[in-house]
């Protein structure tokens, strides 16, 4: 079993294609997330699935990588495209306690008023705060836009992805609208699962 060791980082991830794509041009993800279904091992416990998340069953591989990962994790970021997407979890996250939004417009009116999901139009005010909701626990952004971002500010220490092997050839990007040279270092996790890689790299400093 990985015995997953990066506390209080911040590490940006996704599910992703060989060509780097977390969707296609309709948000649609396509294959990408067949993997989080094609094992034998329950990545979730009996009261998370009463909680309404989805039945992951995962080959043991991944399972002994992702679930390590995800018991890690004490807040995530995520944008306000995936937020809409999504409908923020309903203020329920799939790992972690806390979740934390990026958006220029405000959360909208109404939506789970009872939940402590703060909106943040700057990602480096949205990493501090998800920071100390998470003490010395990982925070996980998001990958694309949002994750872009905060890889360009220098606020990411490490970059997960979980590659499957298909090309989308176009679609939304993992790194977002990054344009400039992030130099990372080897990988210290490379994992292979059934349909899918396990890669974690080091941002260089």
């Amino acid at each position: 079993m990985v015995v997953y060791t990066g506390m209080g980082k911040v590490i940006m991830h996704a599910v992703v294609s060989v060509d780097g794509f977390i969707a296609d041009d309709n948000d649609e993800v396509g294959p990408l997330f067949d993997w989080y279904f094609n094992g034998d091992v329950p990545l979730v416990d009996d009261e998370a699935l009463e909680q309404n998340h989805v039945p992951f069953r995962l080959g043991r591989r991944s399972y002994e990588y992702v679930r390590p990962f995800w018991d890690s994790i004490g807040s995530i970021i995520q944008g306000r495209h995936l937020f809409d997407l999504t409908n923020g979890w309903e203020a329920q996250p799939p790992a972690g306690e806390h979740l934390l939004v990026v958006s220029h417009r405000p959360k909208p009116q109404g939506w789970h008023p009872e939940a402590d999901v703060p909106f943040f139009d700057d990602i480096a005010a949205a990493v501090a705060e998800a920071q100390r909701r998470a003490g010395d626990r990982v925070v996980c952004v998001c990958a694309g836009v949002v994750g872009g971002q905060a890889l360009a500010a220098g606020l990411v220490d490490e970059v997960a992805m979980d590659v499957v092997p298909v090309v989308f050839g176009s679609g939304k990007r993992y790194f977002g609208q990054v344009d400039t040279r992030h130099m990372l270092e080897d990988p210290d996790v490379v994992i292979r699962g059934d349909r899918v890689l396990h890669l974690k790299y080091r941002v260089r400093r």
